[in-house]
């Protein structure tokens, strides 16, 4: 009988979990000792891109003139797991300026694909009043029908600084 199905051997391995090149060989010998081998190529690609999972809220106030400290975010990616070590942050964080800033996460995996960048935003917001100091003594005694010089205040507060330029009075002493 010349017609038949003969065992094949697999010589080669692949591994789906890791990109890269496997050759395989498959080999074949009829009953008459008549040898026959055809190879194959498979070729495992990384093209889907990692995923970043932010760590803490996506939205963050903190007090203007206190301290941020960034909860940070995870990258996992399909091929090569956990490639969070990888992750590239990007911060416009200004905590002594009052007004909206973006902490932007990026990752690649090794195989190049780019995960879509995730944002955190953080409103920095003057919360603390101004502190006024008196220049001069209190009290203040004034004969009467004679002149008052102020001796004024100056005040400073956390995000915007000397203030001083920006003391109203009300109430002026007449004499």
């Amino acid at each position: 009988a010349c017609a038949g199905t003969l065992p094949v051997t697999v010589t080669g391995a692949v591994n789906p979990a890791v990109p890269g090149t496997y050759p395989l060989t498959y080999s074949a010998i009829d009953p008459s000792g008549n040898p026959a081998t055809a190879g194959r190529t498979v070729n495992v690609v990384d093209t889907t891109a990692p995923v970043i999972s932010m760590l803490g809220a996506r939205a963050v106030t903190v007090a203007c003139g206190g301290g941020y400290a960034d909860a940070g975010a995870t990258a996992a990616d399909v091929c090569d797991g956990d490639i969070s070590g990888s992750i590239v942050s990007t911060s416009t964080v200004n905590t002594t300026t009052p007004g909206s800033y973006t902490v932007t996460y990026n990752v690649s995996d090794p195989a190049a694909n780019a995960a879509a960048p995730v944002v955190r935003t953080v409103d920095v917001v003057d919360t603390t009043a101004p502190v006024i100091t008196m220049l001069g003594v209190s009290p203040v005694t004034v004969e009467c029908d004679s002149a008052y010089t102020d001796d004024g205040a100056t005040a400073v507060e956390v995000c915007d600084g000397d203030m001083t330029g920006l003391i109203e009075r009300v109430n002026p002493v007449v004499t």
